[in-house]
C-alpha cells in the first residue's frame, strides 16, 4: 500500500479581489422582457394572459435571485 501525504495549505482570504463589472446585456435582456409584458398587457390583457404568464415564468426560472449582472 502507498502512503498518502497531505500538505495543508491555508486559503488566501481577501488577498485578491475580482473587480466586478456590470454586463449591459443582462440588464437589457430583463428590460426587453418587461417591456414585452407591458406591451402585451396594454394591447389586450385577457387575450394575452397566456403569453404574459409564459414570459413571467421564463423570468422567474431563468433570472434567479442569485443571478447578478455584475458577473
Amino acid at each position: 500500500m502507498a502512503k498518502v501525504f497531505t500538505i495543508p495549505v491555508p486559503p488566501k482570504l481577501g488577498s485578491r479581489r475580482r473587480e466586478r463589472t456590470s454586463d449591459p446585456r443582462y440588464v437589457d435582456g430583463q428590460r426587453v422582457l418587461v417591456e414585452a409584458m407591458r406591451y402585451l398587457a396594454q394591447a389586450d390583457p385577457v387575450k394575452n394572459r397566456a403569453a404574459i404568464q409564459l414570459i413571467s415564468e421564463h423570468v422567474r426560472t431563468r433570472f434567479r435571485m442569485s443571478d447578478s449582472p455584475l458577473g
